[in-house]
């Protein structure tokens, strides 16, 4: 686990050399076809000689929620051990690590008008007003759903509207026990200034690499708008707020590395909450003989 540009991708394969492990991903962005270059998806030849599990399995314009995540990284978790291997689960999506671990309550399913709705809520009155109607009727889940994730505000929301219930009141105490010996691996730049610089070299080597290209192609769809989960993702909101004339090159360039630290930010937030979690420096070098000891000690 770590923030983003930690080098989670990195450490995986180093793992993989020399553990029998298969790799999980644990990234909100990575399931969508097509959104390569802005989510920094390991290369065709990483994933040919390092399969990841959950990469490229739907259209930008499908949903998948930590309860879809959860499902599917149970079922592929069964199948890895029955091959006497080890799930080895790799990513940034807390909300992802919380829900397979923990589990998540019974929650209806999405309404399609409500959610319809809501959107349109969020392009006349913007997001700071769904915001303030979630603190008025879940003020815990407002607390700690932050002002600008749509997806997650949409949900709350929709689930007090089709229930007469809160998010939080459903979800109290409805934890379910994860079925294996869980070891912690949480990788950062202890220094934040490293990981800031990362963050922004990251952005500078996805516009190296045809990054408003592959936008342009999202753009271009008709079936492709701004409202959607995979297009509210970091980088590529601002990118497509560029691509509608809202803003120039740099402009977009500088609010996506702002929005990435808040997303970095967020994710520390999180990790930290992680009592049993072992913290790996990846400030100046990868760790890897230090992680490699790690998991051997705990293996044996």
């Amino acid at each position: 686990m770590g923030p983003t540009a930690a080098g989670k991708t990195d450490l995986a394969i180093e793992i993989a050399k020399r553990f029998p492990v298969e790799i999980i991903s644990v990234d909100s962005a990575l399931v969508y076809k097509g959104m390569d270059v802005g989510t920094a998806k390991p290369s065709i030849e990483e994933l040919a000689q390092y399969p990841h599990h959950l990469v490229d399995i739907i259209e930008p314009i499908d949903s998948y929620s930590a309860g879809s995540f959860r499902k599917d990284a149970l079922r592929l978790m069964a199948d890895i051990t029955a091959r006497g291997k080890v799930p080895l689960l790799v990513g940034g999506t807390m909300l992802y690590f919380k829900a397979l671990q923990y589990g998540l309550a019974e929650l209806p399913s999405a309404d399609p008008k409500i959610r319809a709705r809501l959107e349109a809520e969020i392009t006349q009155h913007g997001l700071a007003h769904l915001h303030s109607r979630l603190a008025d009727v879940d003020p815990v889940s407002a607390q700690r759903i932050h002002v600008n994730d749509p997806q997650r505000l949409q949900r709350a929301l929709e689930v007090y509207e089709i229930t007469g219930k809160s998010l939080t009141e459903l979800t109290k105490g409805k934890q379910q026990a994860l079925p294996y010996r869980v070891i912690k691996v949480i990788l950062t730049p202890f220094d934040r200034a490293v990981l800031h610089r990362r963050i922004a070299k990251r952005y500078e080597t996805m516009m190296e690499n045809n990054f408003i290209e592959e936008v342009k192609t999202l753009f271009s769809r008709p079936d492709c708008h701004a409202n959607l989960p995979a297009i509210r993702a970091v980088g590529y909101r601002q990118a497509w707020s560029y691509l509608a004339g809202e803003y120039d090159k740099n402009t977009f360039i500088d609010k996506a590395i702002i929005a990435t630290r808040q997303m970095a930010k967020r994710q520390l937030t999180w990790l930290r909450s992680q009592k049993d979690g072992v913290w790996f420096d990846s400030g100046a070098d990868l760790p890897v003989e230090y992680v490699v000891h790690y998991l051997q000690d705990e293996l044996h």
